[in-house]
């Protein structure tokens, strides 16, 4: 259930306002029809089970790199150090040196058989013992065996040392100084014997037919092989791997108060949230780019939301639709607006919950995180007593998702359900609300035709005039100015909601179009020559165009001679004069003129489509018979009329092979990961 990403999955989400169904001169809207009544009545509806979650989470929760390797991992992943001054370490796993598959004798003119071992020198004090490596087990044995005696024996004696097991260890030069931080190393004089034997006295006669004895195990308890020590001290075992926060979060088993259908947590759980809220914390702190940092400080407001942190969640909540907002993705701003709006609604903050989760829902969003947004309006319905706007919003969630969603189904009808039994104690509440009055949208006059005058005037909702029938000629209101034409007159005038006179007829303009943005293009032939002006006759851009399309986020499409390309609000040109033209078609059926609220447009060349975005750059070469821009991707068709994508890159997605656009849009919604993020 969850979403930066990356993204994707690529893009989300400053832009708003999203109206779904609202009147704009320069869109072609497709009504989405509403039932005549709710379709809960007749909608079946599932027992609830509690859901008990598993606190530690299963593997389900996709955190396999969030696991800390084994011990024996970490250690046989350091890489094997050179032990200091040439000591080779010896014992179990260690390989003998090179040329010494068993032990050899010490250097020096080979034995006669027979013959007696030297003698030491008369006087001479013993030779002090080197020190063994770390991990060498030193055992204490007798004379040194004959060379013809089986493997293991010696012959008793004065107690020698020897070093078991493995080869034995090379002794360093007599010149090599210890090294700084490293093994001691006791110089040895060069009559000295290699270290697997003590100095031996020459006089001392050995018996050829004494009795071999074996040579039991040592008594020190065995030691594994050490590691090796490099000289700046023993080496730093790496940290195991932080789990993810985020995937912690995609993968929690939610439960659901059956009356309140809000999260439940308690226990080890809220402590488990706490240690993810944590990490959050410390992924948020070490980055600094907009997209990522709303992302995560959008999480973890949710988390301090579920534990009950409502101030921290407000602040975490705010300044992540900042960021989201500085980027620009539409996307990425309705998902913290939707969040935000969650922690107003915990606050009983209604009318700020409900403004928001209004402005997330665009129905240039994908339907499946729609659905998700209208589940969750619906609960803040629920909580303020609006049953019948709430069932509308579950039942939009459904219509939205049908069958293919069973977790989100089995939660709306858990909702249902207790709606049902809120309507059982208390009633259905108040009237729903439009989306006007929930945005707190004052609705301006609308035309209206007066029978007796045979003259337009406008009228509130409850169908009064509020400004007289006088005008031969009017259109609606747009961004609170509506242009107006008096008998007798053949130019265009621009009046405000009261009827106060903006711009007098004198201007002569005798084409005018809808003031979007606070600005509107006009001409003065009606048909060529079009300039940009303010609601006070200020012209903002004087050059004029052949053809004009009104302003969308601050950017409109334009044609000269004979090509169109786009301008911004001081004229700068930002999509070069090269198109045959703009129709850009949303994947919800709506065609507009020019660009989305995304900030992207579809061009045409030779009658093939492409797409560019609103700083010029062509995302999408003109190459393909026809293109929709989906919330995600971009669908496209190929000469045959399969239908495929491609993804916000331009880089193909999924190969045309599909046979209608709702079954490529099906299959982008199943590839996708993030369709229904945690809100």
């Amino acid at each position: 259930m969850y979403l930066d990403g990356a993204v994707p999955l690529t893009g989300f989400f400053g832009q708003p306002i999203w109206a779904r169904g609202r009147d704009v001169g320069d869109e072609h809207p497709v009504e989405e029809p509403g039932p005549a009544a709710p379709a809960w009545a007749a909608l079946p509806t599932m027992p609830w089970t509690r859901v008990v979650t598993n606190p530690r989470h299963s593997a389900d929760a996709g955190v396999s790199s969030a696991v800390a390797p084994a011990e024996e991992d970490v250690e046989a992943a350091e890489p094997e150090q050179t032990p200091p001054s040439g000591i080779r370490p010896s014992g179990p796993g260690y390989p003998p040196p090179p040329g010494q598959g068993h032990r050899q004798p010490p250097p020096g003119p080979p034995p006669r058989h027979g013959a007696p071992p030297p003698e030491p020198r008369h006087g001479a004090p013993p030779q002090p013992l080197p020190h063994p490596p770390p991990g060498v087990t030193v055992a204490f044995l007798g004379p040194a065996a004959p060379a013809n005696a089986p493997p293991g024996t010696a012959q008793p004696g004065p107690r020698d040392f020897a070093v078991r097991p493995g080869p034995p260890v090379t002794t360093p030069s007599f010149d090599d100084p210890t090294p700084p931080g490293g093994i001691p190393v006791v110089p040895i004089s060069p009559a000295a014997p290699a270290a697997s034997a003590a100095p031996i006295s020459p006089a001392a006669p050995i018996s050829p037919a004494a009795p071999a004895r074996p040579i039991s195990p040592a008594p020190a308890r065995p030691i594994s092989p050490a590691r090796p020590i490099s000289p700046a001290g023993p080496a730093r075992r790496e940290e195991p791997p932080k789990p993810d926060p985020e995937q912690i979060l995609a993968g929690y088993e939610w439960r659901f108060d059956p009356d309140t259908l809000r999260e439940v947590v308690e226990g080890e759980e809220v402590d488990e949230l706490r240690e993810i809220r944590d990490l959050l914390t410390e992924k948020v702190t070490a980055v600094a780019d907009n997209p990522t940092r709303a992302r995560l400080l959008s999480l973890r407001a949710v988390v301090s939301r579920i534990l009950g942190d409502l101030g921290k969640a407000l602040a975490d909540g705010r300044l992540a639709v900042a960021h989201a907002e500085a980027t620009g993705e539409l996307r990425r701003i309705a998902i913290t607006q939707a969040r935000l709006a969650h922690v107003h609604q915990w606050r009983g903050e209604y009318d700020e919950a409900d403004r928001l989760f209004a402005l997330a829902n665009s129905t240039e969003l994908p339907d499946r995180l729609r659905a998700t947004m209208h589940q969750h309006a619906g609960k803040s319905s629920y909580d303020q007593g609006r049953n019948i706007e709430a069932c509308n919003h579950f039942e939009m969630a459904l219509q939205l998702r049908k069958e293919e969603d069973p977790d989100l189904i089995a939660q709306t009808e858990l909702a249902l359900d207790a709606v049902f039994r809120r309507v059982a104690e208390k009633g259905w509440g108040p009237y729903p609300r439009t989306r006007e009055e929930i945005l707190k949208i004052r609705r301006p006059p609308v035309p209206a035709f007066d029978e007796h005058s045979q003259r337009w005037g406008f009228v509130d909702p409850s169908g009064v005039f509020t400004i007289g029938p006088g005008y031969v000629d009017v259109q609606p209101f747009r961004d609170g100015v509506a242009w107006v034409q008096r008998p007798g007159s053949h130019t265009w005038e621009l009046i405000e909601e009261s009827g106060r006179l903006l711009i007098p007829p004198a201007a002569g303009y005798l084409g005018v179009g809808s003031f979007s943005d606070g600005v509107a293009w006009v001409s003065r032939d009606g048909t060529t020559r079009w300039i940009a002006i303010d609601k006070v006759n200020n012209v903002l851009i004087s050059t004029g165009f052949d053809d004009v399309r009104p302003f969308r986020r601050g950017v409109a499409a334009v044609r000269r001679g004979g090509r169109w390309g786009a301008v911004d609000k001081v004229g700068r040109v930002v999509v070069p004069f090269q198109f045959d033209g703009f129709a850009t078609a949303l994947h919800d059926g709506r065609y507009i003129d020019g660009f989305s609220d995304e900030g992207l447009a579809i061009v045409s060349v030779a009658g093939r489509k492409g797409v560019v975005d609103r700083n010029g750059r062509l995302i999408v070469p003109p190459t393909h018979p026809a293109l929709v821009i989906h919330p995600v991707a971009f669908l496209i068709v190929d000469a045959a009329q399969r239908w495929g994508a491609l993804d916000r890159q331009g880089r193909l997605l999924i190969d045309p092979s599909f046979p209608s656009r709702t079954a490529v849009t099906d299959e982008i919604d199943r590839l996708l990961a993030d369709t229904r993020p945690m809100l």
